[in-house]
């Protein structure tokens, strides 16, 4: 799994409490520690995607 965050996150952090080992906060918004997603975060990394409220996150 392979996720990315686009330029419509409004930095609330959701995905970074969901799963901090694979987002983190930049200066704006946030970001992608981790392109290629440990399969033990895929779980972490849907759940985030599923509840970020700018619909921000892509999973490939």
């Amino acid at each position: 799994m392979k996720v990315r965050i686009e330029d419509t996150c409004t930095a609330c952090a959701l995905c970074v409490d969901a799963c901090p080992d694979v987002f983190e906060m930049g200066e704006d918004i946030a970001q992608v520690a981790a392109e290629d997603v440990p399969a033990e975060h895929e779980d972490a990394v849907q759940q985030a995607a599923d509840e970020c409220p700018a619909e921000a996150i892509i999973i490939e």
